[in-house]
């Protein structure tokens, strides 16, 4: 198995990428900690892995918060003695609004959650990495880092902004044997869909829409990133760090 003995921790995890990941990363024998503001989705996860015969935990956590983020870190090394993934995966998404409609309350949430949450998991998880010599951090960004649409600038700009920190973060701890990468998926089958449709509920109208900009005809399952986040964690991607991994069906080229 490729992450036999390893532990990770996932945010984001009670559904949706983190989800599909925890349970994917389990398959391949890491124990996984898996954090989200629903602890009650946690659990429904942890239950998932368990019955498959893996080991996991779930745990409430604010990754806006250091001490969460810490919290999740120390419990990981005191459970199974060691950290060897951080998948900084938690997130908001953003209605399509023109930037003059867009309120400040809205801003500092999109940016404390996708841009401070992954930065708090980097200083909470990377010490322990640097220490053991190994590990690997990872970041769901998105293609709007890349090509954004309109009406999403903001989210757009905090996705922009994890993938420069994954540079600079893998520049950092190189040394130390420690990786990381920024993953951009194109739009997902996750609960943040319709927000992104700019839609209370997804509709053929807008699935239409969206899968007509994919060159591979289709949006991704949270499968399709579980598998690359299982790869990029495993000794298969060894010389692979600070770079950003377009899982997109070619929307980027």
């Amino acid at each position: 198995m490729k992450l036999d003995g390893r532990v990770a921790i996932i945010t984001g995890g009670a559904s949706g990428i983190g989800a599909a990941t925890a349970v994917a990363m389990a398959a391949e024998g890491a124990r996984i900690v898996i954090a989200d503001v629903n602890e009650a989705g946690t659990k429904s996860v942890v239950e998932r892995i368990e019955r498959a015969g893996g080991q996991a935990l779930g745990m409430a956590a604010d990754i806006t918060r250091m001490a969460d983020n810490q919290a999740l870190v120390d419990r990981a090394v005191a459970t199974w003695g060691r950290l060897d993934v951080f998948y900084a995966n938690a997130g908001v998404p953003q209605w399509k609004t023109e930037v003059e409609q867009v309120e400040e309350a809205i801003y500092d949430r999109i940016m404390n959650v996708n841009v401070k949450g992954v930065w708090l998991g980097a200083r909470a998880a990377l010490p322990a990495m640097k220490k053991a010599k190994r590990g690997v951090f990872l970041i769901t960004a998105s293609t709007a880092a890349i090509r954004p649409r309109p009406g999403g600038q903001t989210y757009a700009m905090s996705k922009g902004a994890v993938v420069t920190l994954a540079k600079a973060l893998a520049l950092e701890v190189a040394p130390d044997g420690v990786r990381v990468v920024a993953i951009c998926p194109v739009a997902t089958h996750t609960p943040m869909l319709p927000t992104f449709m700019g839609k209370r509920e997804v509709d053929a109208e807008g699935l239409a829409r969206y899968e007509a900009t994919v060159p591979l005809g289709r949006l991704n399952q949270p499968e399709d990133i579980a598998r690359t986040a299982v790869f990029l964690a495993s000794d298969d991607a060894a010389m692979i760090t600070g770079t950003t991994i377009e899982v997109d069906g070619g929307r980027c080229i």
